[in-house]
């Protein structure tokens, strides 16, 4: 007899899980956030072209729409700090095509929240209170890392000026793919990803800032207080070699954020992939006037896999994918 039915996670597992929901809950109940709840379906999905979004064809009143699986809560949670939410944080059902393996589900839990008026050092130390307050034991210290500075340590290069010939060469050796025609970026990615992530997070909390301003995504962008450039207002946590969060002082500009998603599109038909339905309503919120906030997505389904032990995130999991 087939045991596909049975759960991927055993249910002593499921049970703790249950108990870590509720401490992320009690987390942001006793500092004054109050949780929302938002569509996984929506008229928009992400631009992003390193994302891949997951449409259906509904029946609303308009007639037969596309609708799209929402990536993560953020465009729905922008448009309610518009509206005068204050502080909001939401555990969201998000989709992303293609992604599988052991960090992966095409179906998984993200923790987002929102800070009106707080910056990114006060969204850090909150994004470290939470992380400590789930694990059952001392991660070690919280340590902060520039980007660039990640590279010439672990890389002996500089990001932001390497030559793109130089940079493609390294990401095919180190990386085993034909990177010849890859932009910047995509050899970035790659070689963090592959040299650089999984040192991070070794007997400590790890926060990476000061990311190319290409790689700004929804935020901001500021000047590298280093040269001058320009580069984008968010951090990353990692903690055992796994990045655990994004967090960005978010893009309040309308025009901005509009001419993001067109050059997004742009670079999706440039790699020959499927242009994606822009949020209209996002921006008509962005135009109203949304605070001036940071934000910060957590997988919670890679954080409750280190604080139980696990080896996948299908280990915390009822249903994994496969057995969805």
């Amino acid at each position: 007899m087939s045991m596909d039915w049975r759960p991927t996670a055993d249910i002593e597992t499921l049970r703790d899980r249950a108990r870590l929901m509720a401490e992320v809950r009690a987390f942001f109940t006793e500092r004054g956030v109050w949780e929302v709840e938002t569509p996984v379906l929506g008229h928009g999905g992400s631009t992003d072209l390193h994302l891949a979004s997951l449409s259906c064809e509904a029946t609303t009143p308009a007639g037969r729409e596309r609708l799209w699986l929402q990536t993560s809560p953020e465009f729905h949670m922008k448009r309610l700090l518009a509206a005068g939410s204050g502080p909001v944080f939401q555990i969201a059902r998000s989709f992303r095509d293609g992604e599988v393996g052991g960090r992966h589900n095409l179906e998984f839990s993200m923790l987002e929240w929102y800070r009106p008026g707080l910056d990114l050092d006060g969204l850090i130390a909150e994004t470290d209170a939470l992380i400590r307050r789930v694990l059952p034991s001392d991660p070690g210290p919280l340590r902060r890392h520039r980007y660039r500075e990640l590279f010439h340590e672990g890389l002996d290069l500089d990001p932001f000026h390497e030559p793109l010939e130089a940079l493609r060469r390294l990401a095919t050796e180190r990386g085993g793919l034909d990177m010849a025609e890859a932009c910047r970026d995509d050899c970035l990615d790659l070689l963090i990803s592959l040299v650089i992530e999984p040192r991070l997070g070794r007997d400590g909390i790890d926060i990476v800032v000061d990311y190319p301003a290409s790689q700004a995504a929804l935020a901001r962008r500021h000047r590298d207080p280093e040269d001058g450039e320009w580069v984008a207002s968010r951090f990353e946590v990692y903690l055992n070699g796994l990045e655990l969060a994004n967090g960005y002082d978010e893009l309040t500009d309308a025009e901005e954020q509009r001419a993001r998603f067109k050059e997004d599109n742009a670079a999706r038909r440039a790699a020959g992939l499927s242009e994606v339905d822009v949020d209209q309503r996002l921006l008509a919120a962005l135009e109203a006037g949304m605070p001036a906030s940071s934000g910060v997505a957590l997988g919670l389904d890679r954080l409750f896999q280190l604080a139980l032990d696990k080896d996948s995130v299908a280990e915390v999991m009822a249903f994994a994918t496969p057995r969805a």
